[in-house]
């Protein structure tokens, strides 16, 4: 149909299906004066009361059986929503859809090397702020439980028990008195009195001890490797006593 004017033609802004619904419930009185004289001038209705009738008649359900379920629809407006998102961010990006590929290919390169390098971010529960729990044990034992760990990949507790076997054994050869309640830190500020050429390491290991059972680090087999390396190299290194002797003897003297 046309309508020039206000004549009963195709609706303006309505699909072609609304146009045939409002034929189909046209008013009989309508179809009445057509047919009643071909050369009676053309009935004229209103725009706006055809643009309602047509929206009454396509809001009836036989006209939205095959419509699709709120899933559907809430799944297609997020892929929508997905689509407009890359199509601008690849606007904006240099190189087009090309250039926003390797800027995430980017970030996400980025983001293994820091998780590798700093571990997972995680807390493991401990006992005590100590370094010794409640239980004294030799540093033999402390390192048969630190090689244990490591023969199952517990890469944290190894690293925890070797630590305590370093200053146990310290302990044992009276190059550090007991004392209930040391920290990691302190045994190390000490240790380093009488063993100035490991001071740095000492330090290092006590720092991973501390990273791994307070900040919540994962520690990796290269730091055991550090702290049993460290282990054996304290058992065969002498203390540096003798700075002390000079001084001892001036005041015998």
């Amino acid at each position: 149909m046309s309508l020039p004017g206000g004549v009963l033609s195709a609706v303006p802004g309505l699909p072609h299906t609304a146009a045939r619904a409002l034929l189909g419930a046209g008013d009989t009185a309508v179809r009445a004066s057509v047919a009643a004289s071909d050369d009676a001038p053309p009935l004229t209705i209103p725009r706006d009361p055809a643009r309602e009738a047509a929206r009454r008649e396509l809001s009836k359900s036989r006209y939205h059986e095959d419509d699709p379920g709120w899933f559907q629809r809430a799944l297609d407006a997020f892929w929508d929503w997905v689509e407009d998102l890359f199509d601008s961010a690849s606007t904006a990006t240099p190189g087009g859809t090309l250039g926003l590929v390797v800027v995430i290919l980017v970030v996400l390169a980025v983001i293994g090397v820091l998780w590798w390098r700093l571990g997972t971010p995680r807390r493991e529960p401990t006992s005590s702020a100590a370094l010794f729990d409640d239980r004294p044990r030799s540093a033999a034992e402390h390192r048969s439980a630190a090689e244990a760990h490591a023969a199952q990949g517990h890469w944290n507790r190894a690293v925890q028990e070797r630590m305590r076997a370093i200053v146990r054994a310290l302990e044992e050869r009276a190059l550090l008195d007991v004392r209930p309640g040391r920290t990691a830190d302190e045994a190390a500020a000490d240790a380093g009195r009488s063993l100035p050429a490991h001071t740095d390491r000492l330090r290092a290991a006590a720092r991973a001890f501390d990273d791994v059972t307070y900040g919540g680090r994962t520690a990796s087999q290269q730091t055991y490797q550090h702290l049993a390396a460290l282990d054996r190299d304290l058992e065969n290194t002498k203390p540096q006593l003798a700075a002390h002797a000079p001084q001892d003897r001036g005041a015998a003297g």
